[in-house]
């Protein structure tokens, strides 16, 4: 059993944020810390007040975690000081205070960026210890020097912790004052998550059900379980249910009988075929998070190269006369003045020189699109002909089906927003973004396969017209190339290798220690290494040029497990359990810079040890200390693990592992909240109506309802279960903190 606390959260947007650049703009970016570790940052929107950042994240969090901050920062302030001067910079010097003692640098005459690399001595005075003061200032021929900002160190760090780094400049401490009172606004979507992860063989029972919906006769899709969840699941949390659900369907080889369940009672629920998919149903997100889960490094390779075109050219280009800067065009790329037809048709050649590129990668893409995705659009093609064989533009309806989830939910988000699907380490500035808006529109307006063009506001686009009606009949042809696909085969199952043997997948300094007889272990026996994983082997030395280099083979990792922070007295700490040739266990452990690392190392491990065979079913998240395992108390050393491992398979990209027991946790949870609706709707009601003529006036199926009935009995039992489960776990928990001995 393992409990857990993890943060989601959603760094949207920032609103009227205070200029700090010379142009009048600023830089931003976002981090975000807990208990004033960095946990998160997101990339820079260059030269905006009002960025969009839209980056999500999920942070694992320690139990007794206290605070949560947000801090918005310019990019260049650190190092980037204010400009003082009508020439954009300024002629600074630093003046440094202790006690009643102060020195100065030398002044460094019109620059934003000062080195001085001076030694200041000056000497400790009798009393009490005074703190260290470094102000920054403008030196003006004439006049008052201007204040840049000031860094401040109290006398306990200059104790313990000598200042060595980058430090962010302070204000004067009536900075509300000085900046009119507005330091802009930031938008955050926040939600915490603490839960109790149960032993895998208490969930098994949901599972089956779950799995038992997808597998049955089509004609009993209304009544099965899966069906009772959607009912009541609510549109804001369906993102989260569908991307849980796809990646427990992938970890038990059944996603494409999980999307076409979904397919068959979406396309059964409607009625106008041009509205097919269009809103956000289950089957909709629960698609669009499979293509992202399974099709993100096809996506890599058909879009990377020209994304990173656009990005390394930012070549101005622009339709819409009504957004056209022609002093813009004219610095960039033209001579003389510009007339707006000069610069809409160099555009047009920019922007089909562009997409010209993009089509070219997609329509010749179909042997590079993972045989999972060609499967489940084949299905979804073939649902929609039967549903609708004698619609008006039938094979314009088959083909939207399909386009609309790979073009409008998949290719044209990418083009738009490249940090957000990982083309980017960093967003784009805003005549890059508005080159890939352009882009993003023309390929939507190819996935909708003309039905909107020229249609709407956007008059602006015609002449990309042309360009788009012939790209048109090339996406039909693609489509039809694409689901032509024989065979089934499905990600997820058996645990299959996902590292390359001999390409180096991960590498960093790592604290490690091994495991050791002795009773006591303090935090000075890690040692700090270096560490390079590959598939076929994790090696360490002392720095990266070091040439002797222990190594422990992939082959023999048996688990790979976050250790309780309490073990060690030591937070980010992983354990790798390693088994020798004479079938002995050894243990490992390592300790991370942050949580995020954490993560990242424990991922790249179980993915490299994904085909080992033997894997342990559960281990022990403490360590064995003062004759007892710290997590569960029990006094052999040799004592069974007494919670689960992670070794489920996992996905073919660098996304998180796949863990079918925190995922059917997570739809238990979604179940509790709609428990109450659940008996009502076909539990209590089934006391009003028992005969079949009064179910047929209702217009339902005496069956149906029967079959409805059944499984809502089902679940509210496995529910009734898990709660039972959950409540004796708890008990467990509070005796055993009750018999913790007392550390001395």
């Amino acid at each position: 059993m393992a409990k857990s606390s993890s943060l989601n959260v959603r760094v949207v947007e920032g609103r009227a944020l205070p200029a700090k650049d010379v142009s009048g703009s600023s830089d931003p970016y976002c981090i975000v810390k807990v208990d004033d570790e960095v946990v998160a940052r997101t990339a820079t929107i260059w030269r905006s007040l009002s960025p969009f950042w839209g980056e999500e994240y999920t942070v694992h969090l320690p139990l007794d975690f206290h605070q949560l901050a947000f801090y918005v920062l310019d990019e260049d302030t650190v190092g980037d000081l204010a400009p003082r001067d009508i020439s954009g910079t300024s002629d600074p010097f630093a003046r440094v205070f202790w006690g009643s003692q102060s020195l100065e640098t030398s002044t460094i005459k019109k620059t934003r960026f000062p080195h001085w690399d001076e030694v200041l001595e000056l000497r400790e005075m009798p009393g009490s210890p005074s703190p260290l003061r470094v102000e920054l200032w403008d030196w003006d021929m004439v006049g008052k020097n201007d204040f840049l900002g000031m860094v401040e160190f109290p006398p306990q760090v200059l104790q313990q912790n000598p200042p060595n780094g980058w430090f962010h400049l302070l204000p004067f401490p009536r900075a509300e004052e000085d900046s009119g009172g507005s330091l802009g606004a930031l938008r955050l979507k926040v939600r915490l998550t603490e839960d109790r992860v149960l032993p895998s063989q208490y969930y098994q029972p949901l599972r089956e059900l779950l799995m038992e919906s997808v597998l049955r006769p089509a004609e009993e899709d209304a009544a099965s379980p899966l069906a009772v969840l959607e009912e009541l699941t609510s549109g804001d949390c369906r993102q989260e249910l569908a991307t849980k659900l796809v990646k427990l369907f992938l970890g038990q080889g059944l996603a494409g009988p999980f999307l076409d369940y979904l397919t068959r009672r979406e396309v059964a629920r409607t009625t106008d075929p041009n509205t097919l998919f269009r809103s956000n149903s289950l089957a909709s997100k629960s698609m669009e998070q499979f293509l992202k889960l399974v099709g993100m490094p096809y996506l890599h390779e058909v879009l990377r190269p020209v994304i990173n075109r656009v990005f390394e050219e930012r070549k101005y280009m622009e339709l819409d006369p009504c957004k056209m800067d022609l002093g813009r065009t004219r610095r960039i790329s033209f001579k003389g003045a510009p007339s707006e037809e000069h610069v809409r048709e160099v555009s047009l050649g920019l922007l089909t020189g562009y997409l010209g590129p993009i089509m070219d990668a997609i329509v010749g893409s179909v042997g590079r699109c993972p045989p999972a995705i060609r499967l489940a659009f084949k299905q979804l093609r073939h649902c929609v002909e039967e549903r609708f064989p004698q619609a008006e533009h039938e094979q314009d309806v088959k083909n939207l089906a399909i386009s609309g989830f790979l073009f409008l939910r998949f290719f044209a988000p990418a083009i738009l927003t490249p940090k957000l699907f990982d083309l980017r380490d960093q967003h784009a500035d805003p005549q890059t973004s508005r080159s890939l808006l352009l882009l993003a529109k023309a390929v939507q307006s190819i996935g909708n396969l003309g039905q909107q063009l020229g249609q709407g506001k956007e008059l602006w686009m015609a002449p990309l017209h042309p360009f788009l009606l012939q790209s048109i009949s090339r996406v039909r042809d693609f489509l039809d190339q694409l689901v032509d696909v024989d065979g089934k085969e499905e990600p997820g199952g058996p645990a299959r290798a996902l590292v390359p043997p001999s390409v180096t997948v991960r590498e960093g300094y790592l604290l490690k220690r091994k495991e050791e007889p002795s009773g006591l272990a303090t935090r000075f026996a890690f040692k700090k290494r270096y560490f390079r994983l590959s598939g076929e082997m994790l090696s360490y030395s002392r720095n990266p040029e070091w040439q002797t280099r222990s190594s422990i083979p992939v082959s023999h990792i048996r688990a790979v497990e976050r250790v309780d922070e309490g073990a060690f007295q030591l937070p980010h700490v992983m354990q790798v359990v390693t088994q020798d040739g004479a079938g002995a266990l050894h243990t490992t452990y390592l300790q991370c810079k942050n949580v995020n690392e954490l993560n990242q190392w424990l991922s790249a491990l179980r993915k490299a040890s994904a085909p080992n065979p033997d894997k342990l079913a559960a281990c022990h998240p403490g360590a064995f200390r003062s004759a007892h395992w710290t997590c569960c108390l029990q006094a052999e050393r040799s004592a069974a693990g007494c919670s689960r491992t992670h070794s489920g398979v996992t996905l073919g990209d660098w996304s998180d592992p796949l863990d079918p027991d925190a995922e059917t946790q997570m739809v238990y949870r979604q179940l509790l909240l709609g428990r109450d609706r659940l008996r009502m709707k076909f539990l209590e009601d089934s006391n009003l109506v028992t005969t079949p003529e009064a179910d047929t006036e209702k217009g339902a199926c005496p069956d149906a309802l029967a079959h409805q009935r059944e499984a809502a009995a089902r679940l509210l039992e496995v529910l009734a279960d898990l709660d039972q489960a959950h409540e004796e776990f708890q008990h467990q928990e509070q005796r055993k903190v009750a018999l913790r001995p007392l550390r001395p």
